[in-house]
């Protein structure tokens, strides 16, 4: 029986090689079609990846347009802001031109000195105002005429050494506040 039994298993064996080699036979060709399967699905998945990587940076690109046109915009209203306070100031300060030209005259005029140092003291005063608020009276007594500056209310024949051109006398005085003409000088002009 031993015997019998060592044969069968050889039988058996012979059997097992056999199938081994047809299955290995199969191998092959089972191991190609799932390379090329996942080859697939890798190339799908790559596909897939990089178009998510463009619209990801696509993304980016435009939350940095963004970003900057809210940051610009926040410079550009706050600078607007700004020059909409300063604007109304000086337009407060506008009012007051009016009232300071009459205190001049008031202090040309005046011949007690009492009187005359309290106008002084108010004169003083607006004159402190102005230069807080960085605004420059326009005085062109005696220099050219500049119409970006100066307005012309009468033209007068040259007496001698007077050139023609220049500012002869100073009717109201102009105001300017960072190069921004707030109100003209009225000046008398030599012909």
């Amino acid at each position: 029986m031993k015997k019998g039994h060592e044969t069968k298993t050889a039988e058996d064996l012979s059997e097992q090689d056999e199938a081994q080699e047809a299955i290995s036979e199969e191998l092959p060709e089972n191991a190609a079609e799932e390379t090329e399967a996942p080859a697939a699905e890798t190339a799908e998945l790559q596909k897939q990846l990089e178009a998510a990587q463009a619209a990801a940076e696509d993304y980016k690109r435009k939350w940095y347009s963004v970003t900057a046109e809210y940051e610009n915009y926040r410079k550009r209203t706050a600078s607007q802001s700004a020059q909409r306070y300063t604007e109304g100031r000086a337009d407060v300060v506008k009012g007051l031109f009016p009232i300071a030209d009459n205190l001049d005259r008031a202090l040309s005029s005046c011949t007690d000195e009492g009187t005359k140092k309290g106008i002084q003291m108010v004169v003083a005063a607006f004159e402190k105002l102005l230069s807080e608020e960085k605004i420059t009276v326009i005085d062109p007594l005696g220099q050219p005429f500049d119409a970006e500056k100066h307005e012309a209310i009468m033209a007068v024949d040259p007496e001698e050494g007077e050139e023609s051109g220049t500012v002869k006398q100073v009717y109201l005085k102009g105001y300017e506040q960072n190069g921004k003409v707030l109100r003209f000088a009225q000046v008398v002009v030599v012909k």
